[in-house]
C-alpha cells in the first residue's frame, strides 16, 4: 500500500492510524511498544520516529511505503 504525505514527514504511531493499520493511536502505540512494526526491515519501539518519503513501514507482513 501506498501513502502519500504532503509534509517532510509523518510520525510512526500516525502512519499507522492515518493508514488504517490501526484504528486508534492507542492501538497504534500497543503495535509500536510490542516491537511489531518495522521501519525500513528494523523493529522500531519509537512511536514518534519520523517517516520519510522513501521508507517502509510493515506490520504483520503487510507493507506501507511512504511517498
Amino acid at each position: 500500500m501506498n501513502i502519500k504525505i504532503n509534509t517532510e514527514f509523518i510520525k510512526l504511531n500516525q502512519l499507522l492510524k492515518f493508514s488504517g493499520v490501526a484504528s486508534t493511536g492507542g492501538e497504534a502505540d500497543i503495535l509500536i511498544r510490542e516491537g511489531q512494526v518495522l521501519v525500513n526491515d528494523e523493529v522500531c519501539t519509537m512511536r514518534g520516529k519520523k517517516i520519510r518519503g522513501g521508507d517502509r513501514v510493515t506490520v504483520d507482513g503487510e507493507t506501507i511505503e511512504v511517498i
